[in-house]
């Protein structure tokens, strides 16, 4: 793990020695920590199909969201430290259990480690795609090391305003990093691979999380992928909204959408160039936490099955 005595993993740059424990943004040092193992029903219908996704949700980020729904494994960095060749023994035995896949959630601060657990997982028989589940402030060049490796790419395209990153999450260059992230990934993986059961094999969806008062931001996102990408690309526009962590602190996120919202940004979906995706249905409760996706095909009245 040479490349983690001066990291510069993710657009941060922090350069910091983390063979030596020292801390940068992410507040991690070269263990690997995960909060959570489990099979996952309710990602996106062609991510968790009939058996669920098979989540590994790694500890610690590198974005400090105000409204972050883990936070307490984002944020607090709740978890537990395990060895590359225990994630690897995770990867299998989640296959064992029929995950449809191997969903890595916030991976970017562990890309070196899961590279070695992946070979290791695959040497054992690991053959189920894997999933890269991220928040989308990623290193081009970092990513370019995953190439091979990654299946399918699951990036967040969290904000379009910058003045609103640096707000709420306090990042003053993502939407130039994550596009060029995302070009990255599209260019590794390409448009979505389905098998006959609609389960996806290979290729990117880009996820957009709505925020109160923020349609500019929310359209801009759209408006990007529209514009940049082939328009078969798959988007999944989130509706989960709630305020919760730090978002009580800013008035004007802190309730829920509302109807006219979420018509006004699905209505916008629908006139962009745009052919596959899911967008949730409005009115998730937060102690539920299960979000219902309707999905949408074809420019022509986009038929909701």
């Amino acid at each position: 793990m040479e490349e983690l005595k001066e990291c510069k993993i993710c657009p941060h740059n922090c350069r910091v020695n983390r063979l030596e424990g020292k801390l940068g943004r992410c507040k991690l040092s070269n263990k690997i920590k995960i909060a959570l193992v489990s099979l996952h029903n309710f990602e996106e219908p062609c991510i968790s199909g009939k058996n669920g996704s098979g989540t590994v949700f790694f500890s610690n980020c590198n974005l400090n969201c105000v409204f972050c729904q883990n936070y307490e494994i984002s944020q607090l960095g709740n978890g537990k430290e395990v060895s590359i060749e225990e994630l690897a023994d995770i990867f299998i035995n989640q296959q064992n259990n029929n995950a449809e896949n191997i969903n890595l959630v916030t991976p970017t601060m562990y890309i070196y480690h899961i590279i070695e657990a992946i070979k290791i997982a695959k040497s054992k028989g690991l053959k189920i795609p894997i999933v890269y589940n991220s928040n989308g402030y990623e290193n081009v060049e970092a990513l370019k090391k995953l190439e091979g490796y990654i299946d399918i790419y699951l990036p967040d395209l969290k904000y379009s305003n910058n003045e609103i990153a640096y707000k709420y999450s306090n990042i003053r260059n993502y939407f130039e990093n994550a596009t060029l992230a995302i070009k990255e990934m599209y260019r590794q993986v390409g448009t979505p691979v389905l098998d006959d059961n609609g389960i996806m094999k290979r290729g990117l969806m880009i996820r957009h999380l709505i925020l109160p008062n923020q349609l500019e931001n929310s359209k801009g996102v759209l408006k990007w992928i529209s514009e940049n990408l082939d328009n078969y690309i798959y988007v999944s526009v989130m509706a989960q909204y709630f305020p919760t962590y730090k978002a009580k602190e800013f008035p004007e996120i802190n309730r829920k959408l509302t109807k006219k919202e979420y018509e006004t940004i699905e209505q916008y979906l629908y006139s962009l160039n745009l052919d596959n995706g899911y967008i949730q249905e409005l009115g998730t409760h937060e102690e539920e936490y299960v979000p219902n996706f309707k999905s949408w095909y074809g420019k022509e009245g986009r038929d909701v099955l």
